[in-house]
């Protein structure tokens, strides 16, 4: 099976003017590509040649984990945005209301996270064990290997940004925020309550 490049969920201009299309166009175009096409190269002719991008990345280590995991974690995060606005659905936000006091809150806690982290990786929102949580992990490091359930995920490598915004990953953190969660796929994955599988 060779795992595919999964389109973007929306033309490459439409995040304009909040991520631009030439951000996309070498995000998607290039940082993504390249994942898919090394973790194809690294399971040709393999045991995992017929496995799933999270079945990879539950069993691998070292570069082949690094391209399964980025492979995912890219997928996820062009459903974590969405260019028309959204809003959490009712159990998703009661969930919000329960574990954060507000979705303001939540929008906080998840700022903090994504900007403070320190270098590559990237910020979630998931459920443990029953609560909502705002974590982060650090290079390719995917909540899949974990028993988390992900709703969303903000990029916070510097190839997410740079382009628009250089070195100001709070600006870029806060437009997100502000201007492009993807709510309906949070809720979609909160209801849903297992986490979110790569296209084959």
């Amino acid at each position: 099976m060779t795992i595919s490049l999964m389109p973007l969920p929306y033309a490459q201009d439409a995040l304009e003017p909040h991520i631009s299309s030439k951000t996309l166009e070498i995000h998607h175009g290039a940082h993504h590509k390249t994942y898919v096409d090394k973790l194809n190269a690294a399971i040709e002719g393999t045991d995992n040649a017929d496995k799933s991008v999270e079945e990879i990345a539950k069993l691998a280590s070292g570069p082949l984990f690094n391209n399964a995991a980025q492979t995912w974690n890219h997928g996820f995060y062009w459903h974590s945005l969405n260019p028309a606005k959204t809003a959490p659905s009712a159990a998703l936000l009661a969930a919000i209301e329960a574990d954060f006091g507000s979705l303001d809150a939540l929008l906080e806690a998840l700022s903090n996270e994504a900007v403070n982290h320190f270098a590559s990786g990237w910020a979630w929102l998931v459920v443990d064990g029953g609560k909502l949580k705002v974590i982060s992990t650090h290079d390719a490091g995917t909540p899949i290997t974990t028993d988390v359930n992900p709703l969303i995920t903000i990029d916070v490598w510097e190839h997410a940004y740079y382009i628009d915004q250089m070195n100001k990953r709070p600006v870029y953190v806060k437009t997100v925020l502000e201007n492009l969660i993807n709510w309906d796929f949070a809720s979609e994955n909160f209801e849903r309550g297992t986490a979110w599988t790569y296209p084959a």
